[in-house]
């Protein structure tokens, strides 16, 4: 079972969604809004978007029922993402480690997963946010939208109902680990491409090899070799 809220405007809704925890027992409970005035991304982050244009999305569920480790279920939630939309927009959908969606080399989802005590019990809580309709990007040149990237105009609140029972669907029929991870390494953004990082505040070229199991990915960097990095640790520049 599962329930679907809207909110005409929030701060941000995975601060919200604790609220609508106390009177439901659902086993996935959503809240959404397409305006969002506070979002936060990853590692504190802020995440910007145009009112009534993008889609703030958050979806809770207990973490007793997932039976997957966290880095494990941060790689399936974008891997259940990319594939929403790829199939949306028949589009080569791209996961940038450790979750950012990516749409011909331009961010589209930023996705933000916390782990909550609510009410005693231990919820994930999935926060994502879609850039559908927003046109202009002046502040953040890698990032577009599924309008500028596609031409195709979605409207907002099909998108989400579809979304949403898309994520439900996927969520009841989890796979193995070594599915999730393997097919994490297929769709993989400048996997096995040189690109150039930023190391210790130095560039240097590099070719990303694949993601592991602990949340850690492997570069072949031009000057230290084979290594590995968690999240802030070395940064893609695309």
């Amino acid at each position: 079972m599962s329930q679907l809220f809207y909110l005409k405007e929030c701060s941000s809704t995975n601060d919200e969604i604790s609220k609508f925890l106390l009177y439901e027992n659902s086993d996935f409970t959503a809240l959404y809004t397409f305006n969002q005035t506070n979002g936060r991304g990853q590692y504190g982050n802020t995440w910007s978007s145009t009112a009534e244009k993008n889609l703030a999305y958050t979806l809770a569920t207990k973490a007793e029922n997932i039976k997957l480790s966290d880095f494990m279920f941060n790689y399936y939630t974008a891997n259940i993402i990319r594939d929403f939309l790829a199939n949306l927009t028949e589009n080569n959908i791209k996961i940038k480690w450790p979750n950012d969606i990516i749409l011909k080399s331009k961010k589209i989802v930023g996705i933000l997963i916390e782990k909550k005590k609510i009410n005693q019990d231990n919820y994930f809580i999935i926060g994502a946010g879609f850039n559908v309709l927003q046109e202009k990007f002046d502040e953040i040149s890698n990032a577009g939208s599924l309008l500028t990237l596609t031409n195709k105009h979605f409207d907002l609140n099909a998108f989400t109902i579809s979304l949403h029972d898309f994520l439900v669907e996927k969520l009841n029929k989890i796979p193995s680990e070594t599915e999730i991870l393997n097919y994490f390494n297929v769709n993989l953004f400048r996997k096995n491409e040189i690109s150039v990082f930023e190391l210790n505040g130095q560039r240097q070229n590099g070719i990303i090899k694949n993601a592991d199991k602990n949340g850690e990915i492997w570069i072949d960097l031009e000057n230290d070799g084979l290594k590995s990095f968690y999240h802030k640790e070395i940064k893609l520049l695309y």
